[in-house]
């Protein structure tokens, strides 16, 4: 979909949307329309249920006076509850409500309304990201759909007397998105489509944006002694790969911000195979590895300055007469042996290698891990947040901060040694799950937490946040590309340009 930006006037075609504070009052721009028309805004109004809270719509059809196909009123609530995630709300109800209308273009008329704490120009290009966001569509295998099923609206027009500034800031909003719909795209993608070969080819990609992007193959990883990565694929016709990306936007030789995202293109769980039903699923279990390219592309494409790294782990867990079985025991990169009690604790296994790997070469600022790792987490805490672990508070504050300033919300869970010696093992240095189902989520992070050394670190469990199952106002049912937002928030509060 196309975002413009324009000073604020009626189209002369299309449909207008114009803001209501609650039933009785509307914004200047509504006030005049509903001047033009006769009072139909309010007359309308009153014969419907619209009261004027954030995210309230109706829409009035041709109405009289206007050469328009319909006038859309939007409340906005409270003005000075409204922030940057509620305009972009905003921008997203009226996408969603219109996407499907037999509408083509919509012009949205941003008033400079007293209260509102968000700076003019910064309203409107909020408005305008929320609508790009929603507007989302990953139906490329469609191949029968009949028009009417189609979307129709192509073009949002964003009107205010700040057009140039307003179109400064979502120039950076802008490319943020490109990396959101990046990682949408490959955790939708079904895994004869998105397999460690393909998705390292995806990363490559970004080398036309100025990232440096480094794949190794099982031959580096095998004398690099990456047994516990290595061990997951060992099922698989196709080769495991680790994809490194550097995009250098800071001081020479400063020290990275690192990001590591495990990438199992499908899951069936090995030998420990999964039940049949939901299955299917398991083609986004590569979304911590997804997150982590689309973040990248998020940097680079706005240019950040920050030198950031990503380092991801690809493999596809199969089960064959070559997989890894229960009870067997392999040598991670650190050294460290691992009894692997059940093949479907994968990601944990992915991770390891690629966090030591990480910290040993790199010596970065900080870690942070996005996988999706257990269920247990969305157990605990469903879709609306991810699982927060950390070894560093400072860290994971601002995580959480990020989280909440970009509606990418997380909670922070416990760690400490009374589960890490859940993990301990007879024969080996460690298991790859706890020795119970309790505290399955926390135990995965225990794991984790023994290959980050004292590198400040932080794992993001997103198996609830990875894939949308409903519609949210920026973010339409699939894949979500959860966490490129509130990573490129964290990196532009605390570590971009210092």
């Amino acid at each position: 979909m196309k975002i413009a930006f324009a000073a604020p006037s009626l189209p002369a075609a299309g449909s207008v949307a114009v803001f209501a504070l609650d039933e009785k009052v509307l914004g200047p721009a509504a006030q005049s329309i509903d001047k033009l028309t006769g009072g139909a805004l309010l007359r309308a109004i009153a014969a419907s249920r619209f009261k004027g809270k954030r995210g309230d719509i109706l829409e009035v059809l041709a109405p009289g006076g206007l050469a328009l196909d319909r006038v859309v009123v939007i409340g906005i609530g409270k003005p000075d509850a409204l922030d940057d995630l509620g305009a972009q709300a905003l921008g997203g109800g009226l996408v969603a409500r219109l996407a499907g209308s037999g509408e083509k273009s919509l012009t949205v008329i941003v008033d400079e309304i007293e209260g509102v704490p968000l700076a003019p120009a910064d309203l409107a290009a909020h408005i305008g990201f929320g609508a790009l966001l929603r507007s989302y569509r990953f139906d490329k295998y469609h191949t029968g759909k009949k028009a009417e099923d189609k979307p129709t609206l192509a073009k949002v027009v964003v009107g205010t007397p700040r057009e140039a500034a307003a179109k400064k800031a979502f120039g950076t909003l802008e490319k943020i998105a490109d990396g959101v719909f990046l990682t949408r795209d490959l955790v939708s993608e079904p895994a004869n489509v998105i397999y460690p070969e393909s998705l390292a080819k995806q990363a490559k990609a970004l080398e036309k944006l100025g990232v440096e992007v480094e794949i190794l193959g099982e031959a580096q990883m095998r004398k690099l002694g990456m047994g516990a990565l290595l061990g997951v694929g060992q099922g698989s016709a196709r080769e495991s790969q680790l994809v490194v990306m550097q995009w250098k936007g800071g001081k020479a030789k400063e020290a990275p911000v690192a990001f590591v995202g495990k990438g199992v293109t499908f899951d069936t769980g090995g030998i420990s195979i999964k039940p049949a039903a939901g299955m299917e699923e398991m083609k986004w279990d590569m979304g911590g590895a997804g997150t982590v390219i689309g973040l990248i592309k998020a940097l680079a494409g706005r240019k950040a300055k920050v030198n950031a790294l990503g380092v991801v782990g690809l493999v596809e867990n199969m089960p064959s007469g070559t997989a890894q079985r229960p009870g067997d025991v392999v040598t991670s990169m650190s050294g460290q042996t691992i009894e692997v009690i059940n093949t479907d604790a994968e990601g944990r296994l992915v991770l390891s290698d690629a966090l030591w790997y990480t910290q040993d070469r790199f010596k970065p600022k900080f870690m942070i891990d996005l996988a999706t790792l257990t269920g247990a987490i969305i157990i605990a805490l469903g879709s609306e947040h991810a699982g927060l672990f950390s070894n560093d508070d400072d860290l994971a504050g601002r995580i959480a901060a990020a989280g909440k300033a970009t509606g990418e919300a997380v909670w922070r869970l416990p760690l400490g040694e009374a589960y890490d010696k859940l993990i301990n093992c007879d024969i080996a240095d460690m298991q790859n799950t706890g020795q119970d189902r309790g505290a399955g989520s926390i135990t995965a992070a225990q794991f984790l937490q023994r290959f980050v050394n004292d590198v400040p670190w932080a794992h993001l469990d997103i198996a609830g946040t990875a894939w949308n199952k409903k519609d949210r106002p920026t973010v339409p049912r699939g894949g979500s590309g959860w966490g490129v937002r509130l990573l490129d928030r964290l990196v532009a509060d605390h570590y971009e340009g210092k």
